[in-house]
């Protein structure tokens, strides 16, 4: 597994395909429900999963490359059996629950109070990262916890990398369009053979751009590529049918 390399006072982690009992395609830690796999695969490799998780539940979403946020409170059932709830963030300043995204190539970013009193986890693909999820997130953790993003730092966990991730000029304008200023380097023009304009995107440099413009205190990982490394880590875009790695924040 991963862990973020930050100073908040959190638990943290992001899993890799080591130490499931999933098979091929789904070969390894597949944490995903709903990719094909044996559910009772599934249900083995989640249990443990929360147990790295130091008696924190983990609370699943049912991710849809949007903007809401959820907020995970013991008050909310949560129940681990019911349709899981529709956002691509989550946040609590509650201890016990864990806010947690799964991800093939999309990017896991942890979000953490620098004094360990609030969290948040955001499901970044192209489409959450154009809408706004890091910044409702950051908002969400203003709003909620009183935690201004200046006292946030921020874990970008593995995602597809700069070499991998070919777009077109559909991507490139939903990107671009409301990208912080100085992020054009973002995008490396790759036109294919034919002529067709293509270009490579560095989503961990957009996610930070975002994170940074919006206050984010310190920014961190983004270093590993899902597409490039398939010994440890799950592909969408290599593979097409593949699993799911989770990462989760939660209070100490």
């Amino acid at each position: 597994m991963l862990r973020p390399d930050w100073s908040a006072p959190v638990g943290a982690l992001c899993s890799t395909r080591a130490g499931g009992v999933s098979t091929a395609p789904w070969a390894g830690l597949n944490l995903g429900d709903a990719v094909g796999d044996d559910p009772a695969a599934v249900a083995e490799n989640r249990r443990r999963f929360a147990s790295w998780l130091e008696g924190a539940r983990p609370v699943w979403m049912r991710q849809v490359h949007g903007t809401r946020v959820l907020h995970l409170t013991p008050s909310e059932p949560h129940d681990l059996d019911a349709e899981p709830p529709e956002a691509d963030a989550a946040w609590t300043d509650a201890r016990g629950l864990a806010c947690v995204v799964q991800v093939a190539d999309c990017m896991p970013v942890l979000l953490a109070a620098a004094d360990g009193r609030a969290v948040a986890a955001a499901h970044a693909g192209w489409r959450g990262l154009a809408a706004g999820v890091l910044e409702s997130t950051l908002a969400a953790l203003r709003e909620g916890a009183g935690v201004p993003p200046s006292q946030v730092d921020a874990w970008i966990g593995p995602c597809i990398g700069p070499r991998r991730f070919e777009v077109g000029p559909d991507v490139l304008a939903a990107l671009g369009e409301h990208a912080p200023s100085g992020t054009r380097s973002a995008f490396l023009s790759r036109p294919r053979p034919d002529g067709s304009p293509r270009w490579l995107a560095d989503l961990p440099a957009l996610a930070r751009a975002r994170l940074q413009a919006a206050g984010a205190r310190s920014i961190a990982g983004g270093a590993w590529c899902t597409a490039d490394d398939g010994s440890r880590f799950f592909s969408y875009r290599r593979d097409g049918v593949t699993g799911r790695m989770a990462a989760a924040v939660w209070r100490r």
